[in-house]
């Protein structure tokens, strides 16, 4: 089986107009048996986006058009591909109880889905960590440090672990390290291998699987897949189900770094 398991689509609203069948011919032709799309989630509506143009998610008008589109789509390729209906899903501090009641009702009619944390939570404020280097800086400097910063992080992507959002909650952890993705504009050496290899193990501990995402490589302050390269091979040795994912946001960086990664 190959398959990239974390793709987006003209759902997105931070992302591009592509067109989904775009993204599932470019994936046949390159030799994709699955694909999911991941398109992110509708965020509670009680949630307030901390980014400045409030589009971290999908609008909730769009969801059933999003789904109902994907199962025409599945059936139109089916001889071709197999193409599963997903959700990347945030995992928010204190939002839990609106994360699965969501679940519950679209649960049924996915086939696949990534549970992800962007937004870290302090002093009763939500920041959404990776939307820019201004944006991580401030945060870490506002939390005393940037090992702070790693760390709570990681305490969050454990807290989504260990979170009961039903039976319904996503089975694969997005990019777990997300909090790399501005390492170089920080400049500082940061020990968390130990913390990483605890949440892997973790993960490997409750039958989680791993989106192994190769996005960061392409990301100017990052240079590294979501883990690092020597993190994927130690999930690998604890045999932690790991699947590819190149959070595609456009047709061109549909399986980026693919043969670097699964060689």
């Amino acid at each position: 089986m190959k398959k990239d398991g974390h793709i987006h689509s003209p759902f997105c609203p931070h992302g591009t107009s592509d067109a989904f069948e775009l993204y599932i011919e470019k994936a046949i032709e390159n030799q994709f048996t699955h694909i999911t799309f991941t398109e992110h989630a509708p965020l509670p509506t009680n949630f307030v986006d901390p980014t400045p143009d409030k589009d971290s998610g999908m609008k909730p008008k769009d969801l059933t058009t999003y789904i109902e589109t994907l199962k025409k789509l599945k059936e139109q390729y089916a001889k071709d591909i197999t193409i599963n209906i997903g959700l990347e899903i945030d995992y928010i501090i204190g939002y839990e109880t609106e994360t699965r009641a969501l679940l519950d009702i679209v649960g049924p009619s996915l086939d696949d889905s990534i549970l992800s944390v962007h937004f870290l939570k302090f002093n009763d404020s939500y920041t959404c960590i990776d939307f820019s280097e201004e944006v991580y800086l401030d945060f870490a400097q506002k939390i005393g440090g940037i090992n702070e910063m790693y760390n709570l992080y990681y305490d969050t992507v454990i807290k989504s672990i260990e979170a009961n959002l039903g039976r319904f909650k996503p089975r694969r952890i997005g990019h777990p390290t997300l909090i790399h993705k501005f390492q170089l504009a920080h400049g500082e050496q940061i020990e968390d291998g130990d913390r990483i290899k605890e949440i892997l193990q973790l993960m490997k501990d409750k039958n989680y699987e791993l989106d192994v995402n190769s996005a960061g490589l392409s990301k100017t302050f990052c240079k590294e897949p979501y883990p690092p390269l020597p993190m994927i091979e130690y999930a690998r040795s604890i045999e932690l189900p790991i699947v590819f994912g190149s959070d595609a946001h456009c047709v061109k960086d549909l399986h980026q770094h693919y043969h670097l990664l699964f060689k």
